[in-house]
């Protein structure tokens, strides 16, 4: 039987190609909802919404140094999506416990790259640990993805009571066109997300033909050797040696209005205040733990969307930047702290960061597989962290008639850096969590508690300005 394939993109290839034991390359989604799920149902929507995308019916395959996506002759949904209960009390920290466990753990290469768990019973309702490969896709379209599963609340009443009928045409392998996903609801509350969280982020207003001119290699070579010639992060807990063991954590969420006032008030924007948060959280950890970062600056590396937000996700692969972002730990006064962050902002601004990356990735993926971690250690040398800001919809939306209560989302680190943190805003609130190898921050929610209490100095510089 010849099977049908078709070549990966050099993009794709790099991100295959960058994954090590001690850094899987996975994107990791954790979706708590508010009422049980039927398991057929969601087995239903699975069979008509995610998988309508060929990629995750293909397998990985290399030949003569090549990658191509081949179909999987042995396809089985089965093997992919699994109902499972949490151990102990079933409390959010068994639930952090398992999703580190899973994230820890590595697909199987010889089926496709993506896994889903189904966890019953979790505080009166049900959540889903989604895992898949980055060489699938980038974040923001794995999370369009993923909500395509949704229904806008106006049609989520009729999922509950069609649930026995729309059973059975999964159990008898047909596809089911009752569900109808809101897929214009969801772009439009993505796009007014975006404009949210990326307020003031102008280089990517024209995210088309930022990706023209990556394509085209018409990428700055003054932005790449600026990165290159930048000092390597200082020696704090946050580098060392990897494990390969992940912890997961992640904070209550925040108002989204409140953080709106605040940033007014301080004549900044919405980034700058949960950036600045981000930026307290990580000094007070340090400094609790003897690390001295006194005039100290940690960078992160920060994932940028290159796709169009008011267009439809059509075919999946990797369409984003980064751009790399100075953390002015060193600063003790909050309010100089918050200040540096903007002043960093507005700076990045004016950068092409986000396409020049684009373009190395390109690149890498086209070249012998060495110079990936060529790459690999350069960024693992300047940063300390990945850190991703994703808008999400800012209505609830609802997954086989239960309620979206809180999603969670990260993408892998790679190279020698092992901190993850993730911004995603949903339904009028804020969202940060966190992933981070086990050897550099075992208590991951010590780390949550310290952004708490850096957002509410923040919080109390907003009241002083207003």
């Amino acid at each position: 039987m010849i099977l049908k394939r078709e070549p990966m993109s050099a993009v794709d290839t790099a991100w295959l190609r960058m994954e090590s034991p001690t850094n899987l390359m996975m994107i990791g989604v954790v979706l708590v909802l508010e009422d049980p799920l039927d398991f057929l149902l969601f087995l239903a929507l699975l069979e008509d919404r995610l998988l309508t995308f060929r990629r995750f019916r293909q397998r990985v395959v290399q030949e003569d140094g090549r990658y191509y996506w081949e179909d999987d002759p042995y396809f089985d949904i089965d093997n992919h999506v699994h109902r499972i209960s949490l151990a102990g009390d079933g409390s959010q920290l068994e639930l952090q416990k398992l999703a580190a466990d899973l994230n820890s753990t590595p697909l199987c290469y010889d089926m496709p790259l993506w896994q889903v768990h189904l966890v019953d019973r979790y505080q009166g309702g049900s959540a889903i640990i989604a895992r898949i490969h980055h060489c699938i896709a980038d974040g923001l379209a794995l999370v369009r993805v993923l909500l395509s599963l949704t229904d806008a609340p106006s049609s989520a009443s009729t999922c509950d009571t069609l649930s026995s009928v729309q059973a059975k045409p999964y159990l008898n392998g047909h596809r089911n066109d009752l569900f109808q996903p809101a897929r214009k609801f969801i772009r439009n509350t993505l796009q007014q997300g975006q404009e949210l969280l990326e307020d003031g982020w102008e280089f990517i207003r024209e995210p088309k033909q930022l990706l023209q001119l990556a394509r085209q290699g018409l990428v700055m070579s003054s932005e790449l050797t600026r990165v290159g010639i930048m000092p390597p992060d200082p020696p704090t807990r946050l580098k060392g040696r990897l494990s390969g063991r992940k912890r997961v954590s992640w904070a209550e969420p925040l108002k989204l209005k409140e953080v709106k006032d605040m940033s007014r008030a301080l004549g900044a924007t919405i980034n700058d205040v949960l950036l600045a948060a981000a930026t307290g959280a990580l000094r007070k950890y340090l400094v609790r733990h003897g690390d001295d970062i006194t005039n100290e600056k940690i960078h992160v590396a920060v994932p940028f969307n290159l796709r169009p937000l008011n267009q439809p996700i059509t075919t999946l692969g990797n369409e984003f930047g980064l751009v790399i972002l100075p953390l002015p730990v060193g600063i003790h006064d909050p309010l100089e702290r918050f200040e540096q962050v903007r002043d960093n902002m507005l700076a990045l601004k004016k950068s092409y960061q986000a396409q020049t990356f684009y373009g190395l990735l390109g690149a890498l993926g086209k070249g012998p597989h060495g110079l990936e971690k060529t790459a690999l250690e350069l960024l693992s040398r300047k940063a300390s962290a990945v850190m991703t800001n994703v808008p999400g919809p800012t209505e609830p939306l609802y997954l086989a008639g239960s309620r979206l209560k809180q999603p969670m989302f990260w993408v892998p680190q790679s190279g020698d850096v092992g901190v993850g943190l993730s911004i995603f805003s949903y339904a009028g609130t804020v969202q940060f969590g966190l992933i981070a190898d086990k050897s550099l921050i075992p208590y991951p929610d010590l780390l949550m508690k310290d952004f708490s209490a850096s957002y509410r100095e923040i919080e109390q510089l907003a009241m002083a300005y207003g």
